[in-house]
């Protein structure tokens, strides 16, 4: 238990870290949060905390309690500050690589990075940038999700962007679990809702395709990148219990304009009206 003169003393130290500065310590035991470590400056208890993807690169390749035991003495970048529960939060993978570190460190969010895409993966797509350092785990150093590929629906990220193509992306974010640069290829584009909200209102009956039924109703594209949701009880006239009992993928419809919602970029259709 924390004496009062030793909760001063922690609340003192804690103050005069930062994020970004480097801490030396040791690693006091191994649990299933990662790896807790007893500062130089304050060694009353183990504050640090290295997270287990933040032990080292190599955490992304085999099991990471191989690669820190107790006694071992760790250099770490602060990477977050948590005064509530009294703990500092250090990257060990952020001293293993300084270029790579400083040059995602210094990029700022709205600018725009140019690349090669590397990789195609079911959770995002990796981009080889231009300017940067090569990453040492990963095909590339940028990485987008996928929500932000494209503005438009999409099932396979393939469908979007191939291997090797090159693009021109905006960072958003430093993830310094992954010491990637997160980025959007979707915010280099015009939002193609926008446009739609700008030129057409509610009531106007458009021309559109089905493209997915949904338990709740069935997706319509009426525009290139806008589809909208026509729900259930507005698919047809007369009672239905599924979408297919009303229409198929595929299908040319009629529908009406219920409801544009640009701030959740939602359309709502109709085929009763």
């Amino acid at each position: 238990m924390e004496t009062v003169e030793g909760d001063q003393s922690l609340t003192a130290f804690m103050a005069a870290v930062s994020v970004g500065d480097t801490l030396t310590g040791t690693v006091a035991e191994i649990t299933r949060q990662g790896a807790a470590v007893l500062l130089e400056g304050f060694t009353g208890d183990p504050v640090g905390l290295i997270g287990c993807l933040d032990y080292s690169w190599r955490s992304f390749q085999r099991s990471p309690g191989g690669i820190l035991q107790a006694g071992d003495r760790v250099a770490a970048e602060v990477i977050a500050v948590d005064h509530l529960k009294r703990r500092i939060m250090l990257s060990r993978s952020a001293t293993e690589n300084p270029q790579l570190w400083a040059f995602l460190k210094a990029l700022h969010q709205g600018q725009r990075l140019s690349g090669t895409v590397t990789a195609i993966e079911t959770f995002g797509v990796f981009v080889d940038l231009d300017d940067g350092p090569k990453h040492p785990t990963f095909p590339g150093v940028g990485f987008i999700t996928m929500p932000e590929l494209s503005w438009r629906r999409f099932e396979d990220p393939s469908e979007i962007v191939s291997t090797g193509q090159p693009v021109t992306c905006e960072f958003l974010a430093f993830d310094t679990t992954n010491g990637e640069a997160r980025l959007s290829l979707r915010a280099t584009q015009t939002d193609p809702f926008l446009d739609f909200a700008r030129t057409f209102q509610v009531g106007q009956i458009l021309h559109g395709s089905v493209t997915k039924l949904v338990p709740f109703g069935a997706f319509v594209r009426v525009k290139d990148g806008i589809e909208g949701l026509i729900q259930l009880s507005e698919l047809s006239t007369t009672p239905i219990e599924t979408p297919d009992q009303a229409v198929q993928i595929g299908d040319e419809v009629l529908v009406t304009i219920t409801e544009i919602d640009p701030s959740r970029r939602r359309l709502t259709l109709s085929r009763r009206h």
